[in-house]
């Protein structure tokens, strides 16, 4: 038997439809609002709790994206029309500074800067006058998904492929596999494939067969 791997699998880019919004409704209307230019602030910045889908909403906004988990002194990074900066609360000293004048320079010439961190920016170890002007643009809270809407979002995605999930099966998920959105929609999308490769319907036995297949020699 094969092995199939979550990193194998296929992933549709992160968009702003396939987002599972949950109790995040009004800000995913500001934010496409803001990034229609239907909103004059210069920058936008979510906040929220690891998995709650920051760094989803700032690869859907299509802007130049970087993340300073990777590169906290924002190297090789130049003012640009639209900036998507995760984790802000890693920038270094070097970043700081860079992000700071890469903020004044996007006001003057009309760009947008989209920020996302677990605080809102006044909460940020970050320089005062950086934390002034991150805090000065709109600033939305990201809420984490419940496990009634990530049981939700689930069944919507096996509907869509004409797949039956029982809620005994979905329940099994949310309480062994990875509980962010990413993962649990791979899986959906493994499960279906699994199926019509063993022509067996969805069981909690082929269910377990299939996790069991990352870990096989």
């Amino acid at each position: 038997m094969r092995q199939l791997t979550l990193d194998l699998l296929p992933e549709s880019p992160p968009s702003l439809d396939n987002f599972v919004p949950g109790a995040n409704a009004e800000t995913v209307a500001a934010l496409t609002e803001w990034l229609a230019g239907s909103r004059p602030d210069t920058s936008f910045c979510l906040y929220g709790e690891a998995g709650c889908g920051r760094s989803h909403l700032l690869l859907a906004s299509g802007f130049a994206y970087v993340d300073t988990a990777l590169n906290p002194s924002l190297t090789g990074v130049g003012a640009s029309e639209a900036l998507a900066v995760d984790n802000v609360d890693q920038l270094d000293a070097d970043g700081q500074i860079a992000l700071f004048a890469l903020f004044n320079q996007m006001k003057m010439d009309g760009g947008l800067l989209l920020t996302a961190a677990p605080q809102p920016p006044a909460h940020l170890a970050l320089r005062e006058d950086l934390r002034t002007r991150l805090g000065s643009g709109l600033i939305y809270r990201l809420q984490p998904l419940s496990d009634a809407e990530k049981a939700a979002a689930i069944a919507t995605l096996a509907r869509e492929r004409a797949l039956k999930l029982s809620p005994e099966t979905i329940g099994y998920l949310l309480r062994h596999v990875s509980r962010d959105m990413r993962t649990l929609a791979m899986l959906v999308v493994a499960l279906d494939q699994y199926t019509l490769e063993q022509k067996r319907p969805v069981t909690l036995p082929l269910l377990r067969e299939l996790l069991s297949l990352e870990h096989d020699a």
